[in-house]
Formats: C-alpha cells, sequence, structure tokens
C-alpha cells in the first residue's frame, strides 16, 4: 500500500514538472497555492541557473586567452553589478504590478503595465549604456586596472557596458512574464540566449571558421548577440501572446504616472532598502576591509564577509517579516 503511494506521488511530482517546463495554462488564482508556486518555481530557477551560464561560458573559453582578459571581465562584471540591481529593482515591480491586473483578470492593465515598465527600463538602460560606449575605459582605470589590462579588455568593457540596455530589457520583459504567470517563455528566453552565446563564444574568441578572432572582445560580441536575440524572441512573444498576456499596437503608450509607480509596485520597498543598506554598506564593505587587509586574511577575508553580512540580512528580514506578521493578526 505504501508503495503504490509513493509511486502515485512520484508520478504527480514529475508530471507537475512536465507542466512546469511546457508552461501551464491554469489561473494561478485558483486551485492549489502549493501547486501553483511549484509550477512558477521550477522554470524560475531554470531561468537563473542559465543567467549565471553567461559569465561561466564566458570564462570557460577567456581563461584561454591570458589573465589580463580574466582580470577584464572580473572588473567589468563588478561594474555590470549596478546595472544587474537596476534591473533586478525594477523587474519585481514590474512582476508584481502586472502580476496584480492579470490576477484582477483585467489583461488590457497587464500590458499598458508591461509596456510602462519596458519604456523604462529601456530609457534607464540608454541612459546608462550611451555614455560607457566612451567611458568604459576610465571606468577600468577607476577600478584599477592596469596598462596591459587596459590594452586588452577596452574594447570588451565599451561593448559589454555600452550594451546594459540590452540586459535590462531582458530582465523587464522575462520580468512582465513571469508577473503574467509565463514563468516557462522566460526560461525559454535564457535557453535561446546561452545556446547562441554557447556557440559563438569559441567563434569569436579564437576565429574559428569565418569568424574572426577578437579575442577577449568576441566574449562581449557573443554575449550581447545572445541576449539580444533572447530581447528579439521576447518582443515576438509579448505581441503574438503568451499563455496569459498579449501586448497589442494600441497598447503601446506612455503614461507618465503605471511608469513611476512602477518602483513602488511591489509594495513595502522601504524596508527591504533600510536593511540591504545597512547589511551591504555599513556592514559588509568595512568587514570586508577589515578583515582583509588589517588582520591579513586576504580574499578569505572578503568571503567571510559576504557570509556574515547575507546571513545577517537573511535573520533580520526574518524577524521583520515576523514583527509585520504578528501586527498583521493584531489588526
Amino acid at each position: 500500500m505504501a508503495t503504490a503511494v509513493t509511486t502515485c506521488q512520484s508520478s504527480s511530482f514529475w508530471a507537475s514538472v512536465r507542466e512546469a517546463l511546457r508552461g501551464s495554462h491554469q489561473d494561478y488564482t485558483t486551485g492549489s497555492l502549493t501547486r501553483a508556486i511549484f509550477l512558477l518555481a521550477v522554470p524560475m530557477v531554470l531561468e537563473m541557473l542559465m543567467e549565471s551560464l553567461f559569465a561561466i561560458v564566458d570564462v570557460f573559453w577567456v581563461a584561454r586567452l591570458g589573465a589580463e582578459s580574466v582580470a577584464t571581465m572580473g572588473l567589468v562584471e563588478a561594474l555590470l553589478t549596478v546595472m544587474y540591481a537596476v534591473g533586478m529593482g525594477v523587474g519585481l515591480s514590474a512582476t508584481a504590478m502586472v502580476a496584480r491586473r492579470v490576477g484582477e483578470k483585467d489583461r488590457d492593465g497587464a500590458a499598458v503595465a508591461g509596456v510602462q515598465a519596458i519604456t523604462l527600463g529601456l530609457l534607464v538602460g540608454l541612459s546608462m549604456g550611451a555614455p560607457c560606449l566612451y567611458f568604459a575605459p576610465h571606468l577600468l582605470r577607476l577600478m584599477g586596472a592596469s596598462p596591459s589590462v587596459l590594452a586588452v579588455g577596452a574594447s570588451y568593457a565599451r561593448i559589454a557596458l555600452g550594451g546594459c540596455g540590452v540586459v535590462l530589457l531582458l530582465f523587464l520583459n522575462n520580468a512582465v512574464f513571469r508577473g503574467a504567470g509565463d514563468a516557462a517563455v522566460a526560461m525559454r528566453v535564457l535557453w535561446l540566449s546561452n545556446s547562441i552565446n554557447l556557440l559563438l563564444d569559441p567563434c569569436l574568441i579564437f576565429g574559428l571558421g569565418p569568424f574572426p578572432r577578437l579575442g577577449v572582445t568576441g566574449a562581449a560580441v557573443a554575449t550581447l548577440t545572445g541576449r539580444s536575440m533572447g530581447v528579439v524572441y521576447q518582443f515576438c512573444r509579448l505581441s503574438r501572446g503568451g499563455k496569459h498576456i498579449r501586448i497589442l499596437a494600441r497598447q503601446v503608450r506612455i503614461q507618465a504616472e503605471v511608469m513611476m509607480q512602477a518602483f513602488n509596485g511591489a509594495g513595502d520597498t522601504l524596508t527591504p532598502t533600510i536593511v540591504n543598506f545597512f547589511g551591504f554598506i555599513v556592514l559588509e564593505i568595512p568587514l570586508a576591509y577589515a578583515l582583509a587587509i588589517p588582520l591579513g586574511m586576504h580574499s578569505n577575508g572578503v568571503y567571510w564577509a559576504i557570509t556574515v553580512s547575507e546571513s545577517a540580512i537573511a535573520v533580520a528580514m526574518v524577524l521583520l517579516f515576523r514583527r509585520g506578521r504578528s501586527k498583521e493578526k493584531k489588526i
């Protein structure tokens, strides 16, 4: 009897995994909440794995070019972290606002909200990326890049940083899909982008076949091409319509006011801002310096500082959440 129950549960689990990968047609506002979370979580986890694969694939090939090329990638990735923060922040808000409209069965409102978030991301991306086309080498120099790293990596930095608008669009379009319940589409976008990057990386870095040998710059071109094709696929899906959202031509209009609210769409944004400020700025940076240099722990000190600060942020958020939940119960 127990074996039969276990087999049934296992079969149900894998059936849910397959449904999550295909993309569920169900209305997530009805039915089992646990099942809805599972169906959305599986493709989102795989999507995040695919996002991290960009840098892993690039480093795998670029490491064969020498230390200067790897150093270039490390410095540029540190600068791109600022852009990732913007993309994730606006993306979370876009997800919340689109999800709210979809939950209200207001598909037109969901599409308009998605357009505002995408427009905002495009404006921010252009304002950040355009100056980097000129200032990228200067930013590397400020980060402590040596003359040899600058000679190798200036073009790489210009392409990687100048194309940050594409990365923002990739983040935001996927945020719209996730908010609409089409997390499987967001996952497939990253599959496509990574596949193109995986194929182009060695060709453009080492000049295989008809491709020019671009060195470390080839990694930036390959990644930008892969992400750009992902954005094209996103817009095609948004215009044709996914399972839960479709953007029509009449919905493509700018509303300066669903755009300003994109920053507040997730609700309480002040609390996590304060927690992250104290966790990363007040705690992590001074602790990393103290452990790495005065105490002589070097890179190990930095890793310990990251661990301590991330743990402190997690504990603080749990305590604040429990406090908020208790207040809600009293109300």
